[in-house]
């Protein structure tokens, strides 16, 4: 993901990765008839294979994806973290007449990660007049009726005098306590207690915060203080459930981990070391986003790969290869062998087995089993460093990795770097655009040469809406899908980016983002539903087929599952006039009824939102078609999925 006008300001100078001016399609159409095109389709003749990963996810820490969305985390700021304006968001409680105080103590934590804590000094307090402090959650804490809320800190006191703990759920509006628990206390070493908050029948809301409260003088640290709200299939420290549904309906096929800039950091001692995210949560101990907040790791190498089990896809990992935001590099030879050994142990963590060093922490951290793998990723976004290290530094991790690890392979992340010795598998190309550019780009691959690497397009999007992408983006991305199907023998892989982004005010860095959401939830984009009915309906090989006569903003894909005798028929008239077909389609005798799924908007401009979900929805119906000619028109500005039976 770029980053800053450091990173527009080269990305322009870029070829084939042009931000252009959004375009807008007239307001009216006219009003003289459109000309038939003619479209030829042999379902009978294969003639590329589709790439049967095509479609999946790419993520990041980027528009609080993780931290305030998808990791199922509750509580903002959970480790105290602290800057010049100390530990935000959390507060003191000073109720009634109770006086007490709260700073960051530096000389006491639970572990070597979090050698620090909250201390919570209270010199007055009793029933009534409680003494504590409270959290806002991100953005709100959102809470449903009826539902257990799992939560824990690590403790220490000086006398158990000060307890119990007291820990409410509080409605912002009301005051009234949601759900309760108590935590008693004991004096010793740092403890970590478990609670747990149960609302009754409650109204569903997101203006809720938490409170941690005592009503006796003394003094308590705390650190990781921490509220879990329901998992994805109840997976421990995991996923909110509704937005994994909302990617598990996409039908990705691997997930790109931990994703672009995320990977790399803003400084050399900024990056994603997965050493650091794995193991017990207390030993994490965080390290800052590029995007300017900070990560706690919760969700850490781990967890990715877990993402991964729980929808059933692959990881494509990508290793850090010694580059930074910032412009920074480490040097090949020397200086790059740690990196270069970190990435085989990383390798090492989610491929080996309780033989080796790091299967078995692999093990120990709860997950016996290895996890497939394929793909290694070197570097992120590599074509950004102008020192002309990146194929040096390629060429080194690719030694060391394809000695040890043969089967996989490797992706180049800089395709017109010097790595051509070093042979890369694949490389990752990305591209954001307006529609119009967008569209413009389709016949790109059509001509490229079939040997060398492969390609995958890692990151792409159209972009113009905001925070999600309008119709016209869903246009252009439907347009760019039909390129992507069209040349799968070449394209292996492809993700859109960024996946998701939190409509709260202040909590997005990147506009035209898939999937929208709060603390309570979530909305899909027209891009969204277009990628899903790609996905959902793709065969495994590519019709012969040609076309004539079409508008200029006329795309169309068409392939074939073999197992299930289907044709899929992509259709976006991205034009503000019908588009009429006379269809000569091989490989069906006789009329029959085929499936149809329709995308439609009266503008460009026309969009979901979080308050308007479902302005712009597939809708189901039939449509008849033949063997031989058959007509069929295309509204304007619509995208149409046909599954056509073959038999």
């Amino acid at each position: 993901m770029f980053r800053c006008l450091y990173f527009y300001l080269h990305l322009c100078a870029a070829p084939l990765l042009i931000l252009s001016t959004l375009d807008i399609a007239p307001a009216q159409a006219r009003s003289e008839p459109t000309a038939a095109a003619k479209l030829t389709i042999d379902a009978t003749q294969i003639v590329s294979p589709v790439s049967p990963v095509l479609y999946g996810l790419m993520t990041e820490e980027i528009n609080h994806s993780y931290e305030g969305g998808l990791y199922a985390e509750m509580v903002e700021n959970r480790t105290f973290h602290s800057s010049w304006e100390g530990a935000v968001p959390w507060n003191l409680v000073q109720r009634g007449n109770a006086v007490a105080n709260i700073s960051i103590d530096k000389s006491t934590g639970p572990s070597q990660a979090l050698p620090y804590s909250l201390k919570l000094s209270v010199t007055s307090a009793s029933t009534g007049n409680e003494a504590g402090l409270s959290n806002p959650g991100f953005w709100g804490f959102a809470l449903r009726p009826r539902t257990m809320y799992s939560g824990s800190f690590y403790v220490r006191v000086e006398s158990p005098d000060v307890g119990p703990i007291t820990v409410r759920l509080v409605n912002d509006r009301t005051g009234v306590a949601q759900a309760q628990a108590t935590v008693y206390l004991k004096t010793g070493p740092w403890e970590r207690h478990e609670y747990r908050l149960v609302t009754g029948a409650i109204a569903t809301s997101s203006a809720n915060h938490i409170e941690f409260t005592v009503a006796h003088p003394g003094k308590v640290w705390l650190q990781m203080v921490s509220v879990m709200q329901p998992t994805f299939k109840n997976r421990p420290n995991g996923n909110r459930a509704d937005l994994m549904e909302r990617m598990a309906a996409m039908h990705p096929h691997f997930l790109r981990l931990p994703g672009g800039n995320y990977l790399e950091g803003d400084r050399l001692e900024d990056w994603y070391n997965w050493e650091k995210t794995i193991g017990p949560l207390v030993d994490r101990p965080g390290h800052p986003s590029p995007w300017s907040y900070w990560s706690t790791d919760g969700l850490g190498l781990l967890e990715f790969l877990e993402w991964c089990e729980d929808l059933q896809i692959e990881p494509v990992l990508a290793v850090y290869a010694g580059y930074s935001l910032k412009g920074v590099h480490v040097a090949p030879g020397k200086d790059l062998e740690p990196y270069v050994q970190a990435a085989l142990d990383e390798v090492e963590y989610v491929t080996g087995d309780p033989s080796t060093q790091w299967g078995a922490e692999r093990v120990r951290d709860g997950h016996p089993a290895p996890f497939p793998l394929h793909y290694i990723e070197i570097g992120n976004e590599d074509m950004f460093d102008k020192s002309g290290s990146y194929g040096a530094r390629f060429a080194q991790f690719a030694a060391a990795l394809r000695q040890r690890y043969p089967q996989y392979k490797l992706i180049a992340t800089d395709p017109s770097g010097d790595i051509e010795t070093a042979h890369p598998d694949v490389v990752d190309d990305h591209y954001y655009k307006s529609p119009l550019d967008m569209m413009d780009l389709v016949h790109h691959y059509d001509s490229s040469p079939r040997i060398g690497p492969k390609i995958f397009v890692g990151e792409w999007a159209t972009r113009s809406g905001t925070p999600t992408p309008n119709f016209g983006d869903a246009l252009g991305d439907a347009a760019w899908m039909t390129s992507l199907e069209r040349n799968s023998d070449l394209i292996v892989m492809a993700s859109y980016a960024p996946l998701l982004v939190n409509v709260n005010p202040g909590a997005m860095q990147w506009t035209t983002d898939l999937i929208g959401f709060d603390a309570q939830k979530t909305y899909v984009s027209p891009s969204y539903w277009a990628q899903c009915l790609f996905a959902e309906h793709l065969g495994d090989g590519t019709a012969r087929s040609s076309i004539s006569g079409e508008g200029k903003r006329f795309f169309y894909s068409a392939t074939v599952r073999s197992a299930d005798k289907v044709l899929h028929l992509k259709l976006v008239n991205a034009s503000t006039l019908e588009q009429p077909l006379s269809v000569h389609l091989t490989g069906v005798t006789g009329p029959r009824q085929a499936s149809m799924v329709t995308l439609h908007a009266a503008t460009y401009q026309a969009t979901n939102s979080i308050t308007d979900p479902d302005a712009i929805h597939p809708e189901k119906s039939t449509v008849s078609v033949s063997g031989g000619d058959w007509k069929h028109t295309v509204p304007a500005l619509t995208i149409e999925v046909i599954d056509v039976p073959l038999q």
